[in-house]
């Protein structure tokens, strides 16, 4: 999709703050608010804004623990794969989950309370797992950056 200069300015805008009025949207992107507000209503229509939520701190809601786990399936049937699917998807410790090249076929990015609720997690959920081979974890000593904004 081809995006204007404006309509760029405008998605930054709402990236960094979804809960700003359309007047002070207008205002930041020198745009007149039925503008602003037409172009939202289009971008929501057409899928460029999947949603509006509110971005939690981890360590003070006790998901500080952060671990990047490389999951290898037991085998590469329909069967496994649709099975992690579903195992990744009922799971809300695991925060996002992405299909790869190398040795491992996806890793996952994992948020408990500690290491000893990822511990429990790990053992429980994907050990235990038909669908899963192997895991490799590897601790987030400390996060140096985090964004949800998309660049433009």
């Amino acid at each position: 999709m081809e995006l204007s200069h404006q309509q760029k300015a405008l998605l930054r805008e709402i990236q960094r703050d979804s809960s700003l009025s359309v007047a002070e949207l207008a205002e930041r992107t020198g745009t007149a608010q039925s503008t602003a507000w037409r172009r939202l209503q289009e971008f929501d229509a057409s899928g460029v804004v999947r949603g509006r939520v509110v971005l939690l701190d981890p360590d003070k809601v006790d998901a500080g623990f952060c671990v990047f786990a490389n999951i290898t399936l037991a085998d590469h049937s329909e069967q496994a794969i649709a099975g992690f699917d579903s195992l990744v998807k009922n799971h809300t410790e695991i925060q996002e989950c992405h299909k790869l090249t190398g040795s491992a076929d996806y890793i996952l990015k994992i948020r408990t309370k500690d290491v000893a609720a990822y511990e429990d997690f790990m053992t429980r959920n994907l050990l235990r797992s038909a669908y899963v081979g192997a895991v490799a974890s590897s601790v987030s000593l400390k996060q140096l950056k985090s964004t949800t904004e998309l660049p433009l």
